[in-house]
């Protein structure tokens, strides 16, 4: 083996962005794990192959346990059909001891397939398998993760014994590939080590209590005055949820649980009531992280009409503060109706604040209406597949 370790950088060694179309529920992504993050990079030249590498990336799609070593690992498969692999289809990589990996797939191509690890793994991150070249072959295996907690940070890079077992496997994993191909291995495995140091922690409650000294950057106007006419952004969101799933919603509603956190982190104090609560939210912004604060307004629980239709409605909803990229109000309402149909509904105002920093400013301008409009059908499908969970439990339970 040639093995290197280097000091990398998170611009050079970031994981890659999660696509549109991905579930990413549970993923544990590499900014909420702990310690240094590894851009681990594992590859070796097949000579003579007689698979060309489109049908040894078929092979190993197909059943990745095929090439796993079973000392050190295996690939079972928990969702999704055998003998293929798609998006969003998950494994679990049992190993010994308390290792076991949940995954999810993340892409496929005919030459690579990625996969995120997922709540419970040691890791928290993503894992590339890929193969290029005629003859030579090059099979790789990028690992682009940090330590899921701060255990698996111990063993992973001070005791290094986890860090060690995971070199074996992957190794383990590259020569049985060879011999899948019916080629011959060409010169030495090559290991490739890039680790970032940890970003600086940022103090969070530091930053939500400067939030609770800022004051709401818009004028309450009655809502007739907030029109596209005046330049508002007015956008109204629907998503129907599993009848009888009202509590539940409310409940989702109530939390801030429904948030996209790939987009929007919200930070706040849980034990302060809902009313006038103050959150800080941290939007997720190609790359950037830009905190801004929000100050919660109404909170209502109680009989209304909608559409025509007589119904109950829990909701809230929460006003930008001066800072903020933007102005406006967000309401967040979970309404039931007399048939017992449930309904998610996020109703909006907006336009950009003109504050802040000004090539921030620029980038909204340019992509921030795209984002929210994402933020907004991505919030909803959490809400549904949260609550679908929720029932799908509860069935589970009763029999």
């Amino acid at each position: 083996m040639s093995r290197s370790e280097e000091q990398g950088t998170w611009e050079t060694d970031a994981p890659p962005p999660l696509p549109d179309g991905f579930d990413t529920e549970d993923v544990q992504r590499a900014r909420s794990g702990a310690g240094p993050h590894f851009h681990r990079r594992y590859s070796v030249r097949i000579a003579d192959p007689e698979l060309d590498a489109e049908e040894l990336m078929r092979l190993v799609q197909a059943d990745p346990d095929r090439p796993a070593p079973s000392e050190f690992g295996t690939f079972q498969k928990v969702r999704g059909r055998e003998g293929e692999m798609r998006v969003n289809d998950e494994y679990v990589v049992r190993m010994p001891g308390p290792w076991d990996g949940p995954v999810r797939v993340v892409g496929t191509t005919p030459r690579s397939f990625r996969l995120a690890t997922l709540e419970g793994h040691l890791e928290a991150g993503q894992i590339e398998f890929s193969v290029s070249g005629h003859s030579p072959l090059e099979f790789r295996i990028e690992t682009w993760a940090r330590s899921g907690d701060k255990l698996s940070e111990l063993l992973y890079d001070r005791l290094r014994m986890s860090k060690e077992i995971q070199m074996h496997m992957w190794t383990s994993f590259l020569e049985r590939v060879v011999r899948l191909s019916r080629g011959r291995r060409e010169g030495r495995l090559a290991i490739r080590t890039r680790k970032v140091d940890p970003p600086a922690p940022i103090d969070r409650a530091r930053q939500l209590d400067a939030m609770r000294e800022r004051g709401v950057n818009f004028d309450l106007l009655p809502r007739e005055h907030h029109t596209r006419e005046n330049g508002w952004r007015v956008d109204d969101v629907r998503q129907p949820l599993p009848p009888g799933s009202f509590d539940t919603a409310s409940r989702i509603a109530r939390n801030y649980d429904f948030a996209e956190p790939s987009i929007v982190e919200g930070v706040f104090d849980r034990d302060e009531p809902l009313e006038r609560r103050t959150m800080l939210l941290v939007l997720h912004f190609h790359g950037l992280r830009i905190p801004v604060g929000v100050r919660v307004g109404e909170v209502y629980d109680e009989p209304r009409t909608l559409d025509g239709r007589e119904g109950h409605v829990f909701g809230w909803n929460y006003r930008t503060l001066e800072g903020h990229v933007e102005r406006g109000q967000m309401d967040w309402q979970v309404w039931r109706f007399p048939d017992d149909q449930v309904l998610f509904r996020i109703s909006s105002l907006s336009q950009p604040s003109g504050g802040g920093n000004p090539f921030i400013r620029l980038g909204f301008r340019l992509v921030g209406r795209r984002e929210q409009l994402r933020f907004l059908h991505m919030t909803a499908a959490r809400m549904a597949r949260l609550t679908t969970a929720a029932a799908a439990a509860r069935t589970s339970s009763a029999r």
